[in-house]
């Protein structure tokens, strides 16, 4: 019996434990699943090919910078030089699994105008053009604009300073050059900096002014650059895509300086052809990859302001010159002073730079 009697015992005392430990159990919270974070999905449209070394690598630069600090799930997209490709390439975009088309240029404007009223569920960016958000159902489309003005017109000053200097590349001509890509508005606003840059140093400086009728015409660069020094003139600037790379081509055969632009164009050649960067005093910096990659981090923090343009400009680091090693080489101290004081003297409102726009 007394046995019997501890074996009952014993039975009763585990399972009151195991009661006490199923009903503790049973109080306990369900820990809550971790939320499901869906990566950004964005995807950059260009209506040409990578390898410019200017303004569409740049733009391709500020989506690998998002892919790698953001966390976003990105992917570049090159469309050609066949506009019969452009619209029916972005509304096959726009109607994929991508929570953001980018499709900059004034060339692709007219497309998103007609396609993203059509994808309210999407976001869609441009940049160095904006759409006319006077025509409604626009307000998920954010516009990115530059004032390159102001950035070439630190270009021509430093133009106009290296022409009239003692440098070695530097002639006795005061003369320098302008390489257009093509004859419009946006090219134009870069040659009025230009020009009025020039002429704040010194009103006596010639500035010659061609246009290769293309972006992606490198030869056709170099003969018009290679021109322009036959001119007189030794210093051009290159605002032409891939045709500019044919104008520091041209600088290099002739001995001559050149300006860049978009990109660092110095750093881009700096370690495969030494003897051509060197010719590369500094770049007009259109800073695409900064603009892309600021708007996709607003866009994440919930800050980014759709249905509207903004305009970055010096102050906001949108526009600048490169100071990178060769800048500081050969461009003299006093020159570099003279450019930050005129720089200060935009930012600050005291020089008013004109544009094309509008005229």
């Amino acid at each position: 019996m007394n046995r019997l009697k501890k074996l009952l015992i014993a039975g009763l005392a585990v399972s009151m434990i195991l009661a006490i430990s199923l009903g503790v159990t049973g109080c306990k919270k369900k820990e809550a699943a971790a939320p499901v974070v869906e990566k950004v999905k964005v995807v950059l449209y260009v209506n040409g090919t990578l390898g410019d070394k200017s303004f569409f690598d740049s733009a391709a630069r500020g989506i690998d910078q998002a892919v790698k600090e953001l966390g976003i799930v990105g992917k570049v997209v090159e469309g050609g030089y066949d506009p019969a490709r452009w619209e029916p390439d972005i509304l096959q975009l726009s109607e994929g699994d991508w929570d953001i088309v980018i499709a900059g240029t004034w060339q692709l404007q007219e497309y998103l105008e007609k396609i993203a009223p059509n994808h309210p569920e999407k976001k869609f960016f441009t940049y160095d053009t904006t759409v006319n958000y006077a025509n409604g159902n626009l307000g998920n489309v954010y516009s990115i604009l530059y004032s390159q003005n102001e950035a070439s017109f630190l270009t021509g000053a430093l133009a106009a300073l290296i022409t009239t200097s003692n440098l070695p590349q530097a002639n006795s001509d005061k003369v320098i050059g302008f390489l257009g890509g093509m004859d419009i508005p946006v090219i134009n606003d870069f040659k009025v900096g230009y020009e009025e840059g020039a002429a704040y140093i010194d009103p006596s400086v010639k500035v010659l002014v061609t246009y290769a009728g293309a972006f992606s015409d490198p030869a056709k660069g170099k003969e018009l650059t290679l021109a322009m020094f036959d001119q007189g003139a030794d210093i051009s600037f290159n605002v032409a895509g891939e045709t500019g790379l044919g104008g520091i081509d041209a600088a290099k055969e002739k001995g001559k300086y050149t300006l860049g632009v978009d990109s660092d164009q110095y750093l881009l050649f700096a370690d495969t052809d030494a003897e051509k960067a060197a010719n590369i005093v500094t770049s007009m910096m259109k800073n695409v990859d900064f603009s892309i990659f600021r708007a996709i981090k607003m866009h994440i923090a919930g800050t980014l302001k759709y249905g509207e343009a903004e305009v970055l400009d010096i102050e906001k680091g949108g526009v600048g010159l490169a100071d990178n090693e060769n800048y500081q080489k050969v461009a003299t101290a006093e020159m570099r002073a003279k450019i930050d004081e005129i720089a200060k003297k935009i930012t600050s409102g005291e020089i008013k730079v004109g544009t094309a726009f509008g005229q």
